[in-house]
């Protein structure tokens, strides 16, 4: 039977025994002759070898995700997947040819392509495009979020009604005032003003609306008044009695955190458990994220890995004491069942916000492989846990959790695989030895992830938030270990002992170790140079440095070392990026330019723009609060009207009355105004007309002419940004209006109102 069929280690491989020269080809071509050919084509087959393709599929996956949300026009979703169908049919038909890499890759990117279109056509759902004002809303309460100066509400729809409402969305997300949110699963009727989903506050800016779009949420908006509780129409479903079962937890549990660790470190402590995370002061908020442990105020990945390992590693640790259990049976897939069904319930229990169920989904698949007999840790299992993520969820690779998760989680995989295992030496040496080595090597190996992990979020970190942390390393080396060994496990098994009421001490075991992490990160945050701010840059340097970390991580040979080419390529673009002359908000009553000394000078005309103007500053690396009167100091202005200049002397005029736009168009390169232009402007104009049908605008001045880019450029229709009625126009016939990009979320993306 041993000579029939083929080997058990050559089932579902590629290439097939005897292929691996032929496979090289098409990465080098054959017509290449001499030695430095010859090892490009040894170094190629090393590539291609059994397994070495499959970490490949999900990079091919997430472009063709790429692409789809890169389109200007939403693609036909049928057609995606037809097309999608017929490569992945071709790529089985010639899957015993060298071509087969080749065609698998294709597939993959029709796959995620199609993936994403389904996604949006799955989610369809009405978007409200115009605000309307005293709107009369009720529905039920389907999620609440406790903030610093006021709460958040989810409402499912079931009756709407107002003046000039065109829309009627089925869910909406509603702003109101502190300590007035209803509980989740109440029905409720108010007033409140409702908007269309936030454009980019910039062009490339945080899409709001897309994010949103893909949550089922189409408005935001005010609650105007009372919340009256009111009797619902018809009974709430399973999912919402689930929902307000699940707050009610939490809420009980949050109170009891707050009740034993008061001021920051209950609020950092709630988060950490419940996901809440309101209440934290403005200054710890900010030395956290200033010191590069921002990040634990966001249930992810790390807070999930803490939460299976802390189960696992104790459930084994009691197994393995009794004999019997440890030597007759697999209890250590026992321990990873365990941490798997806790991992859910901390999913459940936090909230099961999009980052957390990403972050499940990776600790899921990893402890899956645990109990199949499987290596936990490799560049398959991230390759099968970022495949499951994008296929249940196509919009998260636009957005920045994924890309630094993975990014990490790859580097780190791949830093393990490589270069960590040395540490391991001095096994075989004394006990005190081996003790005083473990202490150097576990010391050694934090630092080593440390940095491996904040270099490849690096690029990611730059470019949606504009800020880099240089003692990151520093301030998680100090903090992390404590958080892990003290902080997590104490507030797990408070949540174990609260039922008998001796979760008291725990939570305040708990408290003292996010008392040193506050302390650590208030100091980090105080230290010289301690922000570092990065003016924003293109998404072509963005996939440089993508490319260039998914080379390095993934090749073997010494082609690997294109990445670190790549990279650099990428940090180069990113530096050489130009920067916006003028900005004008999609409302008109905010105008940025350029002046002499290089930095942004900015008029307000309105009460309500702190957020443009806090975003626009943070985009051009610049330090300042968007409350700071002196930035205003580059316009001139009088009772009718501002002017200020560029660096080259061309005038920006916001024009008030008509005297003032008579007057500017015979001397301003540029003019922003509410009032149409008369016919004979000589300036370019830009009115509020125009920015209804293209959003914020940045305009880089060059010879004497600007070019344009707007936030909604006039090819883009999408469901959540459709196509701006016919009329309303671009700024000038034959200025350049191009598309975002880069992508900035707030550092609370969800921050709108």
């Amino acid at each position: 039977m041993a000579g029939q069929g083929r080997a058990q280690g050559q089932v579902g491989t590629w290439p097939r025994p005897g292929m691996a020269g032929a496979a090289a080809p098409w990465l080098v071509p054959a017509g290449l002759a001499g030695p430095l050919a010859e090892k490009l084509r040894e170094w190629a087959a090393v590539e291609v070898a059994p397994g070495r393709l499959m970490p490949w599929l999900p990079v091919a996956f997430g472009a063709g995700i790429a692409c789809y949300f890169a389109a200007e026009q939403e693609p036909v979703w049928w057609v995606a997947a037809a097309v999608a169908t017929g490569i992945i049919a071709l790529a089985f038909l010639v899957h015993a040819r060298p071509s087969f890499p080749v065609a698998l890759g294709c597939a993959a990117v029709a796959a995620g392509f199609a993936t994403a279109a389904i996604k949006a056509r799955i989610v369809d759902h009405t978007v409200l495009r115009a605000t309307a004002y005293s709107v009369a809303v009720s529905g039920f309460v389907e999620s609440r979020e406790d903030r610093e100066r006021s709460d958040r509400i989810v409402v499912r729809v079931t009756a709407m009604e107002g003046a000039r409402l065109t829309e009627r969305p089925e869910r909406i997300r509603l702003t109101v005032r502190k300590g007035r949110a209803p509980a989740v699963g109440r029905f409720v009727a108010m007033k409140a003003r409702i908007n269309s989903p936030t454009s980019p506050l910039r062009p490339g800016g945080y899409d709001l609306a897309r994010d949103l779009y893909f949550q089922g949420i189409g408005a935001t908006g005010l609650v105007l008044g009372a919340i009256t509780p009111a009797a619902p129409a018809a009974a709430p479903g399973w999912r919402l009695k689930f929902a307000t079962a699940v707050e009610a937890i939490r809420d009980g549990i949050d109170a009891r955190i707050r009740a034993a660790i008061p001021g920051d470190a209950g609020a950092i402590a709630s988060a950490l458990i419940t996901g809440k995370r309101d209440a934290l002061t403005g200054s710890v908020f900010d030395a956290m994220f200033i010191s590069g442990v921002g990040h634990v105020l966001s249930v992810s990945g790390y807070h999930m890995a803490l939460v299976a390992g802390v189960v696992f590693f104790i459930l084994r640790a009691v197994l393995a004491l009794v004999p019997g259990l440890a030597l007759r049976h697999p209890i250590k897939k026992w321990a990873a069942a365990a941490a798997l069904v806790a991992a859910a319930c901390y999913l459940v229990l936090s909230g099961a916000e999009v980052a957390t169920q990403r972050s499940f989904i990776m600790t899921a698949v990893v402890l899956i492989g645990v109990m199949a007999d499987r290596q936990a840790l490799t560049l398959r299992t991230i390759a099968v846990a970022a495949l499951a993520v994008m296929v249940l969820a196509p919009e998260a690779v636009v957005h920045p959790s994924f890309q630094m998760s993975f990014a990490a989680t790859l580097a780190l995989i791949a830093a393990y695989e490589r270069g960590i295992p040395w540490m391991a030496a001095g096994g075989d040496t004394s006990l005190g030895a081996r003790i005083a080595l473990w202490g150097v090597r576990e010391a050694g190996f934090l630092m080593l992830a440390s940095l491996v992990a904040g270099f490849a979020t690096m690029p990611y970190a730059a470019y949606h938030f504009h800020r880099l942390a240089p003692y990151g390393v520093l301030a998680n080396l100090l903090a992390m270990p404590v958080i892990s060994v003290v902080s997590m496990p104490a507030g797990l098994l408070a949540l174990v002992a609260m039922p008998f009421g001796f979760d008291g001490p725990l939570w305040r075991l708990m408290g003292a170790g996010i008392d040193w992490m506050v302390m650590v990160a208030t100091w980090v945050a105080h230290l010289p140079g301690a922000v570092g701010h990065i003016p924003a840059f293109g998404m072509g340097a963005l996939l440089l440095a993508t490319a260039g970390l998914i080379v390095l991580c993934l090749l073997r040979s010494p082609l690997r070392w294109t990445g670190a080419a790549l990279a650099v390529a990428g940090c180069i673009a990113a530096v050489m990026a130009a920067q916006p002359d003028v900005l004008v908000s999609a409302n008109g009553e905010v105008v940025a330019l350029r002046g002499q000394d290089g930095r942004l000078t900015v008029l307000k005309s309105g009460n309500n723009d702190a957020l443009a103007v806090g975003d626009w500053l943070s985009a051009d690396g610049d330090a300042r609060l968007a409350t700071d009167r002196a930035l205003a100091q580059g316009f001139a202005c009088d009772p009718d009207g501002c002017a200020g200049r560029l660096a080259d002397g061309a005038i920006i005029a916001v024009a008030r009355s008509p005297a003032a736009l008579a007057d500017d168009c015979s001397r301003a390169a540029l003019v922003v105004t509410a009032r149409p232009p008369p016919p004979d402007c000589a300036a370019m104009v830009i009115d509020r007309r125009t920015l209804r049908g293209t959003g914020a605008l940045a305009l880089f001045h060059r010879d004497r002419h600007f070019d344009v880019v707007a936030t909604r450029p006039s090819g883009l229709d999408r469901p959540w940004a459709r196509r701006y009625a016919a009329g309303q126009t671009p700024p000038v016939a034959g200025s350049a209006v191009r598309p975002p990009q880069d992508a900035t979320p707030p550092r609370d993306a969800d921050a709108e109102e």
